[in-house]
């Protein structure tokens, strides 16, 4: 039976049913492959691997969905970076912005295609995304954004006028107006991932829960992680932890990354005249054009989920302040709402690093070890084709070179790690301060 809301803070676990539990690693096995990270990323990897005839042992800390790929906001969409297409562009030059982009719609469709395929009732809607201008000068410079995509990447989403937003049912005392992105899709991500799950194992692959990996050494030809109760000994790894994953398995990603926080809360149903009367009735996905985002839409049983960007630090105090701040954004934005009550309230890992893109490709100086990490807060198509491709980079079906150079650089180091947090926190306290 799915479970009561107050036994769980995830509605997205509420609304499923409770799954199998994978078995614990409790012995010391030998696969071809090992992949740290039971996600859509490692489990993507598992998937195409197992049906490639390779053995296959994922473990996972938690279990299928515990992190990310079941905490997020259900945005099947654009991703994988924090770059504008301006800057994709300076940094790594026109035709490679477009390999880039064009990788994103590929995956996109990755998902999309997969869903059919499976005929998993995923609970889809919303015919793209929309962003929208949380002020004047925002919703102003969307014609030149929209001119830009349409002459370099052969799109051209369109502009919507705070008029036409109300008359599509989009309306909010903070949006000015809108920028309709013609790509993804919303879903229920949970629904997803298990979905995901059941297909890897059915493959072949063996995923093991409750079993965090703890030291990754080279052993032989081959490399052996270890966990508590077991390890692996396998010829290639894929380390596919993304925000929950481990600096010190292996140590090379120490520094490297950086797990922020995202929450997530969802209301109660709302009634049509409560849908009408704040003037929100569309099924879009949408985000606001903060750099401290906020995300959000009307799910497909009339409850609203809210999202927010901004927290570091995962102390009992700072979640309770950042379930506040929520909750306030959340009231001003949607005022006519401010009295419909919050049912669940939950919080997950955003995996940022340096460069502010992702990488997928091999570990240097750790030969065997591929990465697929990091999609910056949008991930649920991004790390779905990733996963695929850090696979067929293990395979030898394609080389680095095949990849848009944006997602091919290995990560760099951050300054002075161990202060990463805290000097995040005053670059959030600047976004704040420009967002306002």
């Amino acid at each position: 039976m799915p479970l009561a809301p107050d036994t769980i803070g995830s509605y997205w676990e509420a609304s499923v049913e409770i799954a199998a539990v994978d078995p614990a690693l409790g012995t010391d096995l030998s696969a071809e492959v090992a992949v740290i990270g039971a996600g859509y990323t490692g489990l993507s990897a598992a998937l195409r691997l197992a049906e490639a005839g390779v053995s296959v042992a994922v473990l996972d800390a938690k279990s299928v969905g515990w992190g990310a790929s079941g905490r997020n906001g259900g945005f099947c969409c654009f991703g994988g970076t924090k770059l504008p297409e301006t800057e994709l562009i300076r940094r790594f030059g026109l035709d490679e912005a477009k390999r880039f982009v064009r990788y994103q719609i590929e995956a996109i469709e990755t998902v999309k295609t997969r869903l059919d395929a499976w005929g998993v009732d995923a609970d889809r809607h919303s015919d793209g995304e929309i962003i929208l201008a949380h002020r004047p000068r925002d919703f102003a410079e969307f014609s030149e954004t929209a001119e830009l995509l349409d002459r370099h990447f052969g799109y051209r989403p369109k502009i919507l006028s705070r008029d036409a937003l109300k008359t599509a049912g989009i309306q909010g005392p903070e949006f000015f107006g809108g920028l309709h992105v013609p790509f993804g899709f919303a879903l229920n991500p949970m629904k997803y991932v298990l979905a995901l799950a059941d297909q890897a194992r059915a493959a072949g692959a063996n995923v093991f829960g409750d079993s965090p990996v703890t030291a990754v050494a080279r052993e032989g030809a081959g490399w052996r992680l270890k966990s508590p109760s077991g390890s692996v000994h396998a010829q290639k790894v894929i380390l596919a932890g993304n925000g929950y994953a481990s600096e010190d398995a292996p140590r090379w990603l120490a520094g490297r990354t950086l797990p922020v926080m995202s929450s997530i809360l969802v209301t109660r149903p709302l009634t049509e005249s409560e849908c009408a009367g704040q003037g929100w009735t569309s099924d879009l996905m949408a985000a606001d054009t903060r750099t401290l985002l906020h995300y959000f839409r009307l799910l497909p049983d009339r409850r609203f989920l809210f999202g927010t960007r901004g927290g570091i630090f995962e102390t009992k105090s700072a979640l309770a302040a950042m379930k506040r701040r929520s909750r306030a954004d959340f009231e001003r934005m949607f005022p006519a709402w401010a009295d419909v009550e919050t049912e669940y309230f939950w919080s997950g890992h955003v995996c940022l690093a340096r460069r502010l893109t992702p990488f997928v490709g091999p570990v240097p100086e750790m030969d065997g070890v591929v990465a697929a990490m990091a999609w910056h807060g949008s991930g649920i198509a991004m790390a779905s084709l990733s996963g695929e491709t850090a696979a067929d980079l293990v395979l030898g079906r394609i080389a680095p070179a095949d990849l848009p150079a944006a997602m091919a650089t290995p990560f760099a180091r951050f300054p002075l790690p161990a202060l990463r947090r805290a000097y995040l926190q005053a670059a959030y306290w600047w976004f704040g301060f420009k967002d306002r």
